[in-house]
């Protein structure tokens, strides 16, 4: 694809990225979302953050599951904080913690 037909596939990936995110912000409490939609969408960030870490915790890279992970003794440790206590910066430490600490048992 040469000059200006991949100009016009960047102008309408432009239009279409701008369109879709944009009309939220342009169109502000006018439109409102069915409480059904924002319902939903309160889950969005979890669900995004949990599929950047889930491969990396039952072997999605490529690599056999390993039980006896650093990684997953982590995400375990950081479960079990997560449903005891509320506070937010706990899970990070304890996660951390317990990471490090493995890794540097395993080497």
């Amino acid at each position: 694809m040469e000059g200006l037909g991949l100009y016009g596939v960047f102008a309408a990936m432009f239009f279409t990225t701008w369109l879709t995110r944009g009309a939220f912000l342009l169109a502000g409490e006018r439109v409102r979302l069915p409480a059904g939609m924002q319902r939903f969408l309160r889950f969005a960030p979890a669900a995004a953050l949990g599929a950047l870490i889930a491969p990396e915790l039952v072997g999605g890279t490529g690599q056999p599951l390993d039980f006896f992970s650093p990684r997953l003794a982590a995400a375990v440790a950081v479960t079990l904080v997560v449903l005891r206590w509320r506070n937010p910066w706990l899970p990070f430490f304890v996660g951390m913690g317990v990471l490090l600490a493995l890794q540097h048992l395993e080497g």
